[in-house]
């Protein structure tokens, strides 16, 4: 745990519901009948300015410093965390200052006064916030909840962006009551969770960057933490991911690499919820999540295949085959057949079923019964080491005989192997001496291996199955010799993983 984790615990912490919307959708959102009754007052403008050092020090570390100005008072802040997904709970440090420059006296026994003692320059303006924001005060449950709408946009020197959000803060009460009224608002307009505070849409915009396709990230684990902890940061992990990239899909132009990695982050929450299957049995509303996102995202699978076909497999053919009659008219029926399918994803993203799904899962994560079991306070590294140990059995005995196993049981091979691939990616920072981490090295490199053999035969498979759905010339068969070689590798490297000794051990 850093310096920052460690005051922060000690601090006095925001915990608040951050929802994406649209202007027009705001808008309407301040006449729904749980916040009109309960509004007291007017919109008011809100001015708030950024500061950082010249070096970037407070981001760095992952802290922001704001000043806000309003109705002629003056609000120094100081927050450790600029990112999530959908609940914030950060440390935060609020003072009322005389004027608009930062004063040293207010940031004093923060997270920020380590690094702003160490800066050799003073502070400086990096963005401000212009937002127009109405409170309205709810009651949910036994909770009291502050309801903020906020529209305007973020000013740099580089640009502005729009800013449109509303924010849901726990005064007093359950976490939980945050979701139930959050779906309330939304089935009266469209909400997604938010995974962007204020200060990260500055930055990027100092950065030139838009809504951007990402990666899964690596997921940081508290020091000691118990199978709770791991399951819940694994889970925001996969819903951050997954939401950065339907926001670059739905903004960017439907890039196709956002929705590759849509897909990657709902196949690493599907494979969370069964690695942590024993965990979660506890609570009954473990076992629908997993078989709701597969049927609200089918159709992301077909326009996938679609785009790896238009841009591998047609090219290699085009090669191997250059005077292949009906290649061009192939071509064209799977584009429009891509069209139609992009399309199923886009109202598959814009549906009220969707965006119920993920809030109702999210606020599951946050506060779902599963967390009230017996095993969610297991240490985390004794159950690491006992899932690991069942999906490396499971991969051992699904790839017996790798290269005599028909497509169906292959695949099933491939899915054990992906398995076990994120759940070591999930587990592995509670793994963090010096040979375990060389370990994790030689395991991970031995699974990615296998996989991409794996997954290459996959491939073949669908294109196969592709080309014939859409009346194309036919494909080599299981026994061409480029399958036969990447079968050969495939077994060699299953052999291969199995001589690395678990790093969890």
């Amino acid at each position: 745990m850093s310096d920052t984790e460690s005051h922060a615990a000690e601090e006095p912490r925001e915990v608040e519901l951050k929802l994406d919307c649209a202007g027009a959708d705001l808008t309407a959102l301040a006449s729904h009948p749980r916040l009109k009754q309960a509004a007291t007052a007017e919109p008011e403008r809100l001015v708030t300015t950024y500061y950082d050092t010249p070096d970037g020090a407070l981001r760095e570390a992952g802290l922001t410093l704001r000043v806000r100005a309003k109705g002629g008072r003056h609000v120094q802040t100081v927050k450790a965390g600029s990112g999530g997904v959908g609940l914030f709970d950060r440390a935060e440090w609020e003072t009322e200052i005389a004027g608009e420059a930062p004063d040293p006296a207010a940031w004093a026994d923060t997270a920020a006064e380590r690094i702003l003692r160490k800066a050799d320059a003073p502070l400086e303006r990096v963005f401000s916030t212009v937002v127009m924001r109405r409170e309205i005060p709810v009651e949910e449950g036994t909770s009291r909840i502050l309801v903020t709408l906020d529209e305007g946009q973020v000013e740099t020197a580089r640009g502005h962006a729009p800013l449109c959000e509303v924010e849901l803060e726990l005064q007093d009460g359950d976490p939980a009551d945050l979701f139930v009224l959050a779906q309330s608002l939304a089935e009266t307009v469209p909400l997604r969770l938010g995974v962007r505070a204020k200060s990260a849409v500055g930055y990027a915009l100092l950065d030139g960057r838009g809504p951007a396709v990402v990666k899964a990230e690596p997921v940081d684990l508290p020091e000691g933490a118990s199978a709770g902890d791991v399951f819940r940061h694994v889970a925001r992990a996969c819903l951050r991911h997954m939401r950065l990239n339907e926001t670059a899909f739905l903004e960017g132009g439907r890039p196709p690499e956002a929705l590759h990695q849509i897909r990657v982050s709902l196949r690493r929450l599907r494979s969370a919820l069964s690695l942590f299957g024993p965990m979660l049995q506890a609570d009954p509303r473990a076992a629908g999540f997993n078989d709701s996102i597969k049927q609200v995202t089918e159709p992301f699978g077909h326009a996938r295949n679609l785009d790896v076909f238009l841009s591998d497999t047609l090219p290699d053919l085009a090669k191997q085959r250059p005077d292949e009659p009906g290649l061009d008219a192939l071509r064209q029926r799977a584009e429009a057949e891509r069209a139609v399918a992009y399309e199923a994803v886009m109202a598959t993203l814009e549906s009220p079923r969707w965006r119920a799904l993920i809030i109702d899962l999210a606020g599951w994560v946050e506060a779902g019964s599963w967390a009230d079991g017996p095993d969610a306070a297991v240490d985390g590294r004794h159950f690491a080491a006992q899932v690991l140990d069942k999906a490396r059995s499971r991969l051992k005995k699904r790839g017996r005989g790798l290269r005599h196993l028909d497509p169906h049981t292959r695949h099933r091979a491939r899915i054990a192997a992906k398995k076990l691939r994120y759940g070591a990616e999930f587990f592995a920072d509670l793994y963090r001496k010096k040979k375990a981490v060389r370990r994790q090295e030689k395991f991970g490199a031995a699974l990615s291996d296998l996989q991409d053999h794996l997954g290459a035969l996959n491939d073949l498979e669908t294109a196969r199955s592709m080309t014939e759905s859409l009346s194309g010339p036919p494909m080599p068969g299981p026994d061409d010799p480029g399958a036969q070689k990447l079968l050969d590798a495939a077994a060699e490297a299953r052999s291969d993983l199995l001589d690395v000794k678990p790093f969890w051990r």
